[in-house]
């Protein structure tokens, strides 16, 4: 911390020290890159789920207004809510309880590609019997860029854009908003 500085009087007479008023900031810069690295390399672990090999599609991402709930079925056939196991009898009172009897909370599918259509099918009937209007199949997103100017017919059924990890969204029903 500098603290002196010398101020010169006139007619001889003594020099005076008084404090500087700075702030030296380099320490505060350097916990806060530190802080920032941490958090760049902890960040991409954070991201918990349940490890499913998507299908792909060019469908645009659906745009989320709250965070919906994710019912994942494995190539083996094995439910999850969230990241936790599930048997299909127990989904929709878990559901309920998750959604607080919220019938227009939003609910993603996301079914591994291997996996039969009559198992992801038996799943979204079962959630849907239950009340659930929003249930949204999910799919990975491909990396093909499509021409604005030629219209592709499948994209013109997908729902908004979301800032979701690059899922695309296929709606269950036509009453999906």
């Amino acid at each position: 911390m500098a603290f002196t500085m010398k101020t010169g009087g006139r007619n001889g007479r003594a020099a005076r020290y008084r404090p500087l008023a700075e702030i030296n900031v380099t320490p505060m810069v350097d916990v806060m890159l530190v802080l920032l690295i941490i958090f760049m390399v902890t960040a991409p672990l954070m991201t918990s789920g349940v490890s499913v090999d998507l299908p792909k599609t060019n469908a645009q991402p659906l745009n989320s207004d709250s965070e919906p709930l994710t019912v994942t079925i494995k190539a083996d056939g094995s439910i999850f809510l969230q990241d936790q196991p599930i048997d299909i009898s127990d989904i929709v009172a878990k559901l309920q309880a998750i959604a607080q009897n919220n019938p227009d909370r939003r609910i993603f599918v996301r079914g591994d590609k291997d996996l039969a259509y009559g198992r992801i099918m038996e799943v979204m009937g079962t959630i849907t019997q239950g009340g659930f209007t929003k249930v949204a199949l999910l799919a990975e997103q491909t990396s093909v860029p499509q021409n604005p100017a030629s219209p592709n017919p499948a994209s013109q059924n997908a729902a908004p854009q979301s800032p979701a990890p690059q899922p695309a969204a296929r709606p269950a029903s036509g009453s999906h908003k």
